[in-house]
């Protein structure tokens, strides 16, 4: 198989870098930002929405697609790209973390999970093996490999339980996946928060030799510093010639950190279910149009942002229709939050390549009101 992952410009002052990933549908830019489309739908957007707001890749969710509205039937309705309107790269989740956080609806065993649908109640089996194969049906350009998501707080038993049981998940979804239908395969580094556990789950991943990697099993509540120490660990013991997924980090400060870190893709529902709660990312911090002081305000909710909203409509005219809840507020909204991350990881793909990363780094957080690390 030809190498994925293409570098650009590597930055002198971390492990940050910029680069290119193929798939079979296209390329797309690294560091890069998917919208997340769980249900193969963004809220609020479709595909010429999101091509306008520059985003390369969507995400979608094996889990809910196999519950409703069923691989097969996508399958046989021409895949999910035609599906959903979207000609780009599509990843999709394996839906390990959604049958985790299913609680007293699942049980777990090494064989693989079993699970009632929080649709209807049904019961369903899922392993390792159905994972590739629904994820094949639907035709994801890339396909996560099954993992046990280890909760937050974990014994150090129960973390290195879960990572071992993660690892024997991703050796079965590689004997089940097929290279040569161009598809790619991420296996996914768990381990808690034990940071030995979290760089040998990838050291032992990457003697898989799949296409890509991701460091899983993150932002479930611990603080801050934990979530980063883990984040490190498994980034810096993955490839450097794979590229490295970290799977569910949303805030821009948790972006930044993660290129920082040697990351390269990045998901999360913060830019898109804050719009629908009345919340904007602008360069200055986070706004809610719900303030009052924003009644009669005659401008744009960031000056400095060319997306479709800002250059439109004024903050008293999208707190009023938040108000009145209007269904344009929730699509103006999202077009402007997917803007602002679009341009967050595009800014700093440029610095990558100029060579003047940790500056935009200092200077974004500066200007969003938080202190850089010294």
């Amino acid at each position: 198989m030809e190498p994925v992952f293409t570098p650009a410009a590597l930055d002198g002052r971390s492990r940050a870098r910029a680069g290119t990933i193929r798939t079979l549908h296209g390329e797309f830019p690294t560091p890069a930002f998917m919208p997340v489309g769980t249900r193969a739908s963004v809220k609020a957007v479709d595909g010429r929405d999101l091509a306008e707001l520059g985003a390369k890749i969507v995400l979608s969710n094996t889990f809910h697609l196999m519950l409703r509205p069923g691989a097969e039937l996508i399958a046989s309705l021409g895949g999910l790209h035609r599906f959903m309107g979207w000609d780009g790269p599509i990843l999709t989740d394996s839906g390990g973390f959604q049958v985790y956080s299913l609680s007293g609806l699942r049980r777990l065993s090494e064989e693989g999970l079993e699970f009632r649908s929080p649709y209807d109640g049904a019961k369903f089996g899922f392993t390792p093996e159905r994972a590739v194969e629904v994820q094949t049906l639907l035709g994801s350009d890339v396909m996560m490999c099954l993992d046990e998501c280890t909760p937050y707080p974990a014994s150090r038993a129960e973390a290195e339980k879960s990572m071992a049981i993660t690892l024997g998940w991703a050796e079965r979804s590689k004997a089940a996946w097929r290279p040569d239908t161009g598809l790619l395969l991420f296996g996914i580094a768990q381990g808690g928060f034990y940071p030995d556990l979290r760089a040998r789950s990838a050291r032992e991943l990457a003697g898989l030799d799949l296409p890509g990697y991701a460091a899983g099993g993150l932002a479930l509540g611990e603080p801050r510093e934990a979530m980063l120490e883990a984040a490190e660990a498994s980034l810096s013991a993955l490839p450097d010639k794979k590229p490295r997924y970290l799977m569910g980090l949303g805030t821009p400060k948790d972006i930044l950190d993660g290129i920082r870190l040697g990351a390269d893709m990045f998901d999360c529902v913060m830019p898109t279910r804050n719009a629908r709660n009345g919340q904007l990312f602008t360069r200055a911090g986070k706004l809610n149009v719900r303030n009052a002081r924003f009644k009669d305000d005659p401008l744009p909710p960031d000056p400095g942002c060319s997306c479709r909203c800002c250059r439109n409509y004024s903050l008293a005219y999208l707190r009023h229709l938040q108000a009145q809840n209007e269904p344009l507020f929730p699509r103006l909204a999202t077009i402007h939050n997917l803007a602002f991350y679009q341009d967050l990881v595009s800014g700093a793909r440029k610095s990558l390549l100029d060579g003047s990363f940790m500056c935009y780094y200092n200077e974004f957080l500066e200007a969003y009101g938080q202190t850089p690390p010294d």
